[in-house]
């Protein structure tokens, strides 16, 4: 295999051998999410017409899952091998920065939608889901992945220790996701809360996802694209600049 192919192979390596930890866990928290918020408001919540609230939180979680583990992949790997000392084998191989970030991303990538595509299938019996565009679901659940996979080898990057990773997740990651419309949509916010919703660039990712089952969305799915798109090449030139420079990397 290339050294790219082998990066990659290792990283998906990596999650899938406590597959327990890494996927299963996911989809049962997911599912208890689900059962809490789905039979609490069921039936007190209707957010677009003519779909139930359980059917709107289906794609939010499922969403929220890709978001969450595709970044705990990538951002994981990279603190365990700088904790551990076993980066140097990484980077004494003569992979470019380029071929460096699709392995750790891709992996990311794998890991994320495995886990939300495990949700979906088991989320998809409690009912009230269409698939309207599938297309729109396939791309925002990708670039996704992508972006939060991305934030991770960033994140993995910049930490020098666990409790700074941890940090970065706590205080950043789980808050934007769950200030994202996966249990609400923003237009029963008070339109200051509207406004800074606006500038949660998950909301635009979960709210473009959800568009894919329902054809309904609390703004242009187009719109949602081209701020995903634009946010993943800025955070990608970021990561491989990082990765080109060796920042926190080589001693």
């Amino acid at each position: 295999m290339s050294g790219f192919q082998t990066l990659f192979y290792k990283e998906t390596l990596r999650f899938w051998k406590v597959a327990t930890q890494t996927v299963a866990a996911p989809i049962m928290t997911a599912i208890l999410y689900l059962m809490i918020f789905g039979h609490v408001l069921q039936n007190r919540v209707q957010v677009y017409p003519g779909v139930q609230y359980i059917g709107f939180l289906i794609p939010g979680l499922v969403m929220m899952s890709v978001l969450q583990n595709a970044f705990a992949n990538s951002s994981s790997s990279m603190i365990q091998s700088k904790v551990t000392g076993n980066l140097v084998f990484v980077l004494l191989t003569p992979l470019s920065h380029w071929e460096m970030y699709g392995g750790y991303v891709l992996a990311a990538v794998v890991r994320g939608l495995m886990v939300g595509c495990g949700v979906l299938i088991v989320t998809v019996w409690f009912g009230g889901l269409s698939f309207v565009a599938p297309w729109w679901i396939i791309i925002f659940a990708v670039l996704g992945a992508g972006i939060l996979g991305t934030l991770g080898l960033i994140a993995g990057i910049w930490a020098d220790k666990f409790d700074q990773l941890a940090a970065f997740q706590n205080f950043l990651i789980v808050p934007l996701t769950f200030l994202a419309g996966v249990f609400y949509s923003i237009h029963s916010l008070p339109p200051a809360w509207q406004m800074v919703s606006h500038f949660n660039p998950f909301f635009y990712m979960i709210d473009g996802f959800r568009y894919g089952f329902f054809g309904q969305s609390d703004i242009n799915p187009l719109y949602s694209l081209g701020i995903v798109v634009v946010f993943l090449l800025i955070l990608s030139v970021l990561a491989v600049q990082m990765l080109k420079r060796g920042y926190k990397l080589r001693a």
